[in-house]
């Protein structure tokens, strides 16, 4: 419908500027105003003469603000949850005609903080309590002495971390402090996340929007309830998702190590057939594994239940047999602080709050590592519990993310997994890998798996397709190696690449050999350095062959080449970090300080990625 003079109480210049408004505005929008105008109309009774007779709305000064809200949007993010969530979360701002400013921290000018108007962190926390790659230079800024007083600057965070880490959701709480301590002022408090974090994300984004209203002078518009924002299922734009995954058809399960190697490693393909899921060289596949089965039992045994008692699922009121839910739906292979504290509220006369005693905090660490519920139950006796009491204080079962190791282009309809098998002996029990012990004993060609695609924006080829790669992946780290190989096979990319690769043993443990080496003669892999600790009586690492090739490393740098990294984040990734640190050194000439600028300017460009867990 489009506005004249002649059928409304507008003048000329307002009808056209209406005219060009109104189509513009989101559904959003238009709830927005028209609860907004509703507002007014209760003070119109105050409203000029003058203006009501010239058909004119009269703003009363507190009424709104003077100009249009403004916030900025942070995040932080490793595997890409925090990305995606501040993605939707701006969505619901700019719906409610907030302008909003999306930014990753490491692409955020710190010097800019002081300019901004309302504030909004979502983060994550890495292994031990460390900020994600994107996020350390504006942490250390903001925990610096150049870091700006806030002066009553609103702003909220969401955290997102593991219960399982001593040190959850930590730097989340720590951007809270810091904010508040230079003088923000909480707009909504912070919310910290577990690995299930859907619900508790969509609360913490309604409880800061209706703030946002709030503070507008307005409330929360028509149609726009809490229920509504929750609903943040990262699958909006799929059928399938982290909270409805798709049964994939397993096509292929091999183990890819040699006869007489002490390691198993699964080669899984999958099929995608029908599901729509796509994903991108460098993206993870979530899988929601089953707990094994003779921990299952013994765990049912030992507390005294029925295995097929019937339970009800919190949240979906689902029932299903107690075996099911502690083998599917719930964990129970991991201990953690949380479960703790309910375990003592929930068994007061067992013992376990003693645990949790002030001044215990190094036995209660020590305690929760390598153990599991089946422990807990044993040590403590904890019998007398329904199984429905006994469910409700367990963690819903976290998927576990692996990297893809197919091309898309090369492999469509497929997703390919490269999975090491866990299992070790402690406390009197050997101790399974929960997924990849299923992934190596109990799935069969022709079963299937529950799966989604968890993107990764923050580990990417480069646009430019001659760009030189260099990739660091020992053991399985190496699997997205594989598919950056397939998908410039299959795209013609002109970029020399550099594979550094390492195992235990040549004959045993190199992991697609036959892969790499046609990749080596097409000329799609220019060169591979390979380290097999155990085939020497000096134990070599990637990070040694890194440094016996340091001028030549050092040369691809110079020459635009982007580094990614690939596996384990506790050792591996901090060993290839000092090495690339001390090529740096050594060939640039550079000081401790230079070196680690070089680096921090490399993760800004985009050019060190990082996928370590």
């Amino acid at each position: 419908m489009v506005l004249q003079v002649t059928n409304s109480p507008f003048g000329q210049d307002q009808v056209e500027l209406l005219n060009r408004l109104l189509p513009t505005l989101t559904e959003g929008q238009r709830i927005w105003l028209s609860g907004y105008l509703s507002a007014l109309q209760g003070q119109g009774a105050g409203m000029p003469a003058a203006a009501a007779a010239a058909g004119q709305t009269a703003v009363p000064a507190a009424s709104a603000p003077a100009v249009p809200q403004e916030a900025t949007v942070l995040f932080g993010s490793q595997t890409g949850n925090a990305q995606k969530l501040a993605k939707k979360f701006a969505a619901k701002l700019e719906d409610r005609g907030v302008q909003v400013t999306l930014s990753s921290m490491g692409d955020f000018k710190p010097n800019t903080l002081k300019k901004v108007r309302q504030l909004f962190i979502l983060v994550s926390t890495q292994g031990e309590g460390d900020p994600p790659d994107n996020a350390i230079s504006f942490y250390e800024f903001l925990h610096s002495k150049r870091a700006p007083q806030l002066d009553g600057m609103p702003f909220s965070v969401l955290a997102l971390g593991d219960t399982s880490y001593e040190f959850f959701c930590k730097i989340g709480k720590d951007f809270d402090e810091r904010l508040k301590a230079l003088g923000g002022k909480r707009l909504a408090p912070r919310v910290d996340c577990d690995v299930d974090f859907e619900d508790a994300a969509g609360e913490w984004m309604a409880s800061v929007l209706s703030a946002l209203a709030e503070s507008a002078g307005a409330s929360a518009p028509a149609g726009a309830s809490a229920a509504g924002d929750a609903a943040i299922s990262a699958g909006a734009e799929s059928e399938y998702s982290r909270s409805r995954p798709f049964q994939a058809a397993v096509l292929e399960n091999l183990n890819l190590n040699g006869r007489g190697s002490d390691r198993e490693t699964r080669h899984v393909e999958l099929s995608l057939e029908g599901s729509n899921l796509r994903y991108e060289p460098g993206d993870s596949l979530g899988v929601y594994p089953s707990n094994h089965p003779r921990l299952v039992e013994e765990l049912i045994a030992e507390l005294g239940l029925k295995a097929d008692e019937p339970v009800s699922l919190p949240k979906s009121g689902e029932s299903v047999s107690l075996r099911e839910a502690l083998t599917d739906r719930f964990e129970i292979t991991v201990l953690t602080k949380p479960l703790i504290e309910q375990a003592a509220q929930l068994f007061p006369d067992s013992g376990v709050k003693e645990l949790l005693a002030a001044g215990r905090e190094q036995e209660l660490r020590e305690y929760v590592k390598g153990r599991d519920l089946l422990d807990l139950v044993q040590d403590y006796r904890l019998k007398g519990a329904s199984a429905q009491t006994l469910i409700s204080i367990l963690r819903k079962m976290p998927p576990r993310l692996y990297s893809i190791a197919s091309s898309p282009s090369a492999y469509p309809d497929e997703v390919h997994l490269t999975v090491r098998k866990v299992a070790y002996e402690s406390y009197g029990r050997i101790r399974y890998g929960v997924c990849s012990t299923q992934l190596s004993e109990r799935l069969e060609i022709g079963g299937s798996l529950p799966v989604f695609v968890q993107e990764n924006p923050n580990f990417k080829l480069p646009a430019n397709p001659d760009t030189p790669v260099i990739m660091i992946g020992p053991g399985t780290g190496v699997a997205p190696f594989r598919a950056f190989l397939g998908e410039r096979e299959e795209t013609g990319a002109e970029g020399k690449t550099w594979l550094f690769y390492g195992d235990q043993h040549f004959a045993t443990d190199f992991l697609y050999q036959i892969e790499w080496q046609r990749w080596l003669k097409d000329g799609v892999l220019t060169r591979m350095d390979v380290a097999f600790s155990r085939d020497t009586d000096r134990k070599v690492y990637v990070q040694h062959r890194m440094l016996e090739k340091s001028k030549e490393l050092y040369q691809w740098l110079q020459n635009g080449a982007a580094v990614y990294v690939c596996g384990d984040e506790k050792k591996m990734a901090h060993d290839v970090h000092a090495a690339l640190l001390s090529i740096l050194r050594q060939e640039g000439g550079m000081s401790e300080d230079e070196a680690a600028d070089y680096l921090t300017r490399l993760q800004q460009e985009k050019r060190y990625q990082r996928d370590v867990y």
